[in-house]
């Protein structure tokens, strides 16, 4: 058992964190390109990034700045900070740029996966981040619910693990470059966790954190919409994305239920 308060608690935000390395790995275990599948992986990526961005993230977002600002402007402050994650994440796609090759479509699918990918790892690091120094300070102050909540975060890292480095694979064929995105977008839970309690906290409010989930929860539904299920489509048709969607929230429901 570590003695050491701040040991155990960076100790389970790391672990936390990085579960994501084995939803990048169990997508890695399929060698031949699987259209299929990976329309259902996208489906499913979709439903995990849906659900926890409805159902915790955005509750989360207005619970901080009800806090702060009482229920009406919280919930007002947390729906704007929605709609400016959405714009901000268009104003990122606009500025990315788009390759497009017409005498090979497969290599612009390929750069459109790329992005996908590439779009989630951002998306989900930015979510990490106060999420690593949540869990710390939690753990720092009750061991024993930290270590249910590291556990729940864990679950539920897995399939976001999954969303990052699904698309990444398929694009550029490169298990490990698949692999190291994903990890590193976990990474920044446990980084999240050190510079927030040494150097942000100070700075920190339950409004900032507010601001930031609210945010972080309309990247992902736009993201969802507008990346992964058209391309969820048309990989494994409606019918079997569906299935992935549904599968992905449900996966979300039970690893929140732990939560409670």
């Amino acid at each position: 058992m570590i003695s050491d308060p701040l040991i155990f608690a960076f100790c389970l935000t790391l672990f936390a964190g990085l579960s994501t390395g084995i939803g990048s790995l169990l997508c890695l275990m399929y060698k031949k390109f699987n259209p299929k599948f990976l329309g259902i992986m996208l489906g499913l990526s979709a439903g995990v990034m849906l659900y926890v961005s409805f159902v915790e993230i955005l509750a989360k977002a207005k619970t901080s700045l009800s806090n702060v600002f009482g229920d009406k402007l919280g919930y007002t402050y947390a729906i704007v900070g929605f709609f400016v994650g959405i714009l901000l994440i268009i104003l990122i796609d606009k500025i990315l740029p788009h390759h497009h090759n017409n005498e090979n479509e497969e290599e612009s699918t390929d750069q459109k996966l790329l992005r996908l990918g590439l779009f989630s790892a951002v998306t989900l690091s930015i979510h990490n981040f106060p999420e690593g120094l949540a869990t710390f300070l939690t753990a720092l102050d009750d061991p024993n619910y930290g270590i249910s909540i590291a556990a729940a975060i864990a679950i539920h890292n897995i399939p976001e693990g999954i969303a990052v480095a699904i698309p990444i694979y398929y694009a550029t064929k490169n298990r490990k470059k698949a692999f190291t995105y994903s990890f590193l977008s976990g990474l920044t839970e446990p980084i999240g966790a050190l510079i927030g309690y040494y150097i942000l906290l100070q700075f920190f409010d339950e409004s900032i954190f507010g601001a930031v989930f609210a945010g972080v929860a309309g990247m992902m539904v736009y993201i969802s919409i507008n990346e992964l299920i058209p391309t969820a489509n048309k990989y494994a048709g409606k019918k079997l994305s569906t299935y992935g969607i549904v599968c992905g929230m449900l996966i979300m429901a039970v690893s929140l239920v732990l939560f409670v």
